[in-house]
């Protein structure tokens, strides 16, 4: 296999794929689940059942009407003794559904085996929708909307991703290696719901066996435009904009979308949730996750239900080695420190990682000068001036940040991982990012205002032009009579 990467930047930092050979095992279901109302990108579910309420693996506990949204489903059979704000990955508190399991494992609606045959487009779209998928690579963008493109635009291509660039996460490895059907499954029944008509599953070269198990079942099942490509190893190459310009040589315009070029890039672990959603009829309750790192006893990987509280993985990992002093969900350079262990896993939790004081090592250290080394420039997989993004940024200059095209930034790390002077880059340049957006929306309202204004005055401009000239005396009438 030809191998592809993208061009400039990344870095190769130290794999720790600790877990790799150690295939999925199913966790032990909690006595109690905490299931977030928000797992996704886009509007926020409400409740659809209150305290008391019994509930039934499956069933529908939260549910919005926006079209970027997804519901979530009860993932155990048992009492409604709560909701309200609990700890979230994300670091707030977040309305929860909390549920006291009763250890029956009743389905609310037994599952049902599809045929994709049977299935048209619209159909699969509505069943991904109900089965609440989103991107299970950590970004929970709702599936359905990213396979439903906006009027004038069509899908081309399908990219799964098989990357997994980062430190510590093999759970996309394991489910390429163990759930190989299940992820080709996936790719078709997306490839018959976009209409493309070209697809290729990158795989990084230090997972040559998936990419060859990858293969053959391809050539087994006679699909032919589906290629598996090898991918270098390297960080961030697993980034969509990455991967699109490493694999079909198309780069994303700054500001745009990868359906801008016609592609959709799907994580592995969305394709088997979908296979399972479609043809097998099964919501989105359980995902695989890498339970690593250097304070944690039996690390491997898991297939965790989503609600599950990381004190109960704890308990079913054997416990700490060693005092915890960090705990991240996602990998370590995207991932996000957490200040509690009372956090639930979600759709999007690849991985969780345990860490002792070695962590404070990894910890943003004191700042020294910046010595225009350009390290951070030359690696930035953006193409990017980081340094100057920095320097807007703590000059509070927004234009001049914006102008340097810092809402481009993927926030991978890159550029903090590689400063020699430890300048607290990405944290700055995201900041910045942030400005940016929320003073774009500012002016997005006050323009909206100012159209809205206009448009009343216009409206009023006109009737009051109406009424005055119903009210004056025909001149045409007049000239009649009078001659």
């Amino acid at each position: 296999m030809k191998l592809f990467t993208f061009k400039p930047g990344g870095v190769h930092p130290d794999e720790m794929k600790i877990t790799k050979d150690r295939p999925f095992v199913r966790m032990s279901v909690p006595a109690v689940v905490v299931v977030p109302l928000s797992q996704h990108i886009g509007a926020p579910n409400t409740p659809t059942v209150k305290v008391g309420d019994h509930v039934k693996i499956g069933q529908v506990i939260g549910s919005s009407t926006a079209f970027v949204s997804a519901p979530v489903h009860a993932t155990v059979s048992g009492e409604v003794i709560a909701i309200e704000p609990r700890p979230h990955p994300l670091g707030k508190n977040v309305q929860a559904v909390v549920i006291k399991n009763d250890f029956k494992d009743e389905w609310f609606e037994p599952p049902q085996k599809r045929d994709l045959d049977s299935l048209t487009k619209e159909d699969i779209l509505k069943i991904i929708k109900e089965k609440g998928i989103v991107g299970m690579g950590g970004a929970t963008f709702p599936t359905a909307v990213k396979l439903s493109p906006p009027k004038g635009k069509t899908i081309e291509t399908l990219i799964a991703n098989g990357a997994e660039c980062e430190p510590y996460l093999t759970t996309d490895y394991r489910t390429m290696l163990e759930f190989t059907d299940k992820v080709v499954d996936g790719f078709l029944v997306e490839m018959k719901a976009s209409g493309a008509k070209q697809g290729f599953i990158a795989v990084e070269d230090n997972k040559r066996d998936a990419a060859e198990k990858l293969e053959n079942r391809l050539k087994e099942r006679g699909v032919k435009n589906v290629e598996v490509v090898l991918v270098k190893t390297k960080y961030p190459q697993g980034g969509e904009k990455q991967l699109i310009k490493a694999v079909i040589g198309k780069e994303v315009p700054a500001g745009g979308l990868p359906l801008d070029v016609g592609v959709v890039v799907q994580n592995v672990g969305t394709l088997k949730a979908i296979t399972e959603a479609v043809l097998e009829d099964k919501p989105l309750i359980e995902r695989g996750t890498t339970v690593s790192g250097t304070a944690i006893k039996n690390y491997g990987n898991y297939i965790i239900r989503i609600g599950t509280p990381v004190t109960h993985i704890i308990e079913q990992t054997g416990g700490l080695t060693k005092k915890l002093r960090k705990l991240i969900f996602g990998g370590p350079m995207m991932g996000l420190a957490q200040s509690t262990v009372e956090v639930p896993v979600i759709k999007g939790t690849s991985g969780i990682l345990f860490f002792g004081e070695e962590a404070l090592e990894m910890a943003p250290q004191d700042e020294s000068p910046c010595i225009r080394c350009s390290r951070c420039v030359d690696h930035c997989p953006m193409g990017l001036m980081p340094l100057l993004i920095d320097h807007a940024w703590r000059r509070k200059d927004m234009k001049l940040a914006e102008s340097l095209n810092a809402t481009d930034c993927i926030e991978c790390g890159v550029c903090s991982y590689v400063c020699p002077s430890k300048r607290h880059l990405t944290e700055n340049i995201r900041s910045a990012k942030q400005a940016i957006i929320k003073q774009r929306k500012i002016e997005a309202a006050k323009q909206a205002a100012f159209e809205k204004l206009k448009a009343l005055r216009e409206k009023q401009e006109k009737e009051a032009a109406e009424k005055a000239k119903s009210a004056s005396p025909s001149t045409e009438k007049g000239g009649k009579e009078n001659g």
